[in-house]
């Protein structure tokens, strides 16, 4: 599909699916700053919104610092903890909604996440608000429902720019 200079761009990042998909698939950490130089590709950035959940720990903080000076306004909440343990974070019904709110000023929507949960949001985008919607993930851990359903989709596996090596660790000398 075309794209044109004068398209006006929003970018959305499910932060958490992304961490974990280059995490899990390549013990790599995702290049945030390359994906949103990708996903605008030369044209009017009008918004790019990072979803990320905050720990108790909040060891997250530099992290999402770090996307803010990339580019990203970066919106978080709060981990969910259930009396039982389970644990749960996602931004699903946030950001379809920030994309619907979105539509009127965009000709694109750039969906960076490869959750299918997304497919009625995609598919109400495109048909009632005659947005653009573009998926960019790692297709090993994309619906491949979102694929089709997208009007574009970009391979993050298919180029190493998109990830950063791990910082490893400092061993200690081994003393004998």
């Amino acid at each position: 599909m075309s794209k044109f200079a004068d398209q006006r761009v929003g970018v959305l990042v499910d932060i958490q699916n992304m961490y974990y998909s280059a995490r899990v698939l390549y013990h790599k950490k995702t290049n945030f700053k390359e994906i949103l130089k990708e996903a605008v590709a030369g044209r009017k950035l009008i918004r790019a919104i990072g979803y990320g959940i905050k720990t108790e720990e909040g060891t997250e903080e530099k992290f999402f610092e770090s996307l803010e000076k990339a580019g990203f306004e970066v919106k978080t909440k709060d981990l969910q903890i259930f009396k039982g343990g389970m644990r749960k974070g996602d931004w699903d019904v946030g950001i379809t909604i920030d994309a619907i709110k979105l539509a009127n000023n965009l000709d694109v929507v750039v969906l960076v996440s490869g959750d299918g949960d997304y497919i009625p949001m995609v598919k109400y985008l495109q048909y009632n608000k005659g947005v653009r919607v573009e998926v960019m993930a790692f297709a090993e851990s994309c619906s491949g429902k979102l694929i089709e359903e997208a009007d574009d989709f970009i391979n993050l596996s298919e180029n190493k720019k998109f990830l950063i090596s791990l910082a490893k660790k400092k061993s200690k000398p081994v003393v004998r």
